[in-house]
């Protein structure tokens, strides 16, 4: 297992020769996928899931695979979920493991590749939030790449209630992370909202310089499973990281942002001598935000403790370099901890 499992990371995060391709339909490949990716891609769907604004009912799940996003909305609250994928072995799995749990499961088979409508999966009905795990990354390729997965992303919302959320995960690699980057912009110019990370609504400030990209970090205590078989193939899990976007659905308005300076934390700790720092991005860009030990106060406190994806509002910095420069009388005050939604303009 620990050698299909260091076969995957490496087609999938390094190489990238499985990227595309029918792994699932391997055997080996599925049982390691199961024993140890499915868990993290759970982990994953169940924090993003969490920042949704009300909770899902009707869910579609494309590019399933044995079906660990499925399963983080079923116990998200989701009453119907729909999973879909062009992998039987996979589906096959996913219905094994919606038996065993009791858990109502419905699959389809869906093959992005054939160009057939989104909507022949379920005809005339609409869904509370259509999700993508780790699939996005694998489709397409080419000069064109971008314009075609804003392309199915836009289809897919269109399956949307109202009110309801395009979700996707993506891997946290530098690639496949600015890639998402490019197709958000590519969305957000048509006009559609991102409810989640993000509180900028222009371009991406994170594609100005190839090094920069963005993504998630949740610390995690591995199942026991996971972390034996991570050991063996030289990867640890002691936090599941990803990419990730939430779409709103075509004509709804972004929401407004929260009172105050707010910054969502994009990076994790970034210390230097005498002086904490982290990147921030919030309405008004990508901003570094510091804070000097020696100005570390009551009411500034919690900035030592800050982790990536928090949502802070904070007064009384002074611009300095790129960033902001927080003092003694500066304030922070954490407005939505990472995984949480974010509250309406105006909460307190």
């Amino acid at each position: 297992m620990a050698g299909a499992v260091a076969r995957l990371s490496r087609g999938l995060t390094r190489e990238r020769e499985l990227a595309g391709a029918r792994y699932l339909d391997d055997e080996r490949l599925l049982g390691a996928y199961l024993l140890f990716y499915w868990p993290v891609s759970y982990l994953q769907a169940r924090g993003v899931l969490s920042e949704l604004p009300r909770r899902p009912r009707s869910v579609l799940d494309l590019g399933s695979g044995p079906g660990p996003v499925a399963f983080a909305a079923l116990d998200a609250g989701a009453a119907e979920v729909m999973a879909a994928d062009r992998s039987a072995r996979a589906l096959a799995a996913a219905r094994a493991l919606a038996a065993d749990a009791g858990e109502p499961l419905a699959t389809r088979e869906w093959n992005p590749a054939r160009s057939r409508p989104l909507a022949e999966l379920a005809p005339g009905r609409r869904f509370d939030v259509v999700t993508m795990g780790h699939v996005v990354n694998e489709l397409f390729a080419g000069p064109d790449a971008d314009a075609r997965r804003a392309a199915l992303l836009e289809e897919a919302a269109g399956l949307l209630a109202p009110g309801g959320s395009v979700v996707v995960l993506e891997p946290a690699l530098r690639e496949t992370s600015r890639a998402l980057l490019r197709v958000r912009d590519l969305l957000v110019a048509r006009g559609f909202a991102v409810r989640a990370p993000c509180l900028f609504r222009g371009a991406c400030p994170a594609l100005l310089r190839e090094t920069d990209w963005c993504h998630a970090e949740r610390p995690v205590d591995a199942p026991p499973v996971v972390a034996q078989i991570g050991k063996a193939a030289g990867l640890r899990k002691e936090a599941v990281k990803m990419s990730y976007l939430v779409l709103a659905p075509p004509g709804e308005p972004w929401a407004a942002p929260p009172a105050g300076r707010v910054f969502r934390i994009v990076s994790e700790p970034l210390p230097s001598k005498g002086r904490l720092r982290y990147m921030g991005c919030g309405p008004e860009g990508r901003l570094g935000l510091s804070l000097q030990e020696k100005h570390v106060a009551d009411g500034n406190r919690a900035f030592e403790s800050l982790l990536r994806g928090d949502v802070v509002e904070v007064a009384g910095g002074e611009p300095r370099g790129d960033g902001v420069a927080l003092g003694m009388g500066s304030t922070v005050r954490v407005v939505a901890p990472a995984g949480k939604p974010v509250p309406p303009g105006g909460a307190r």
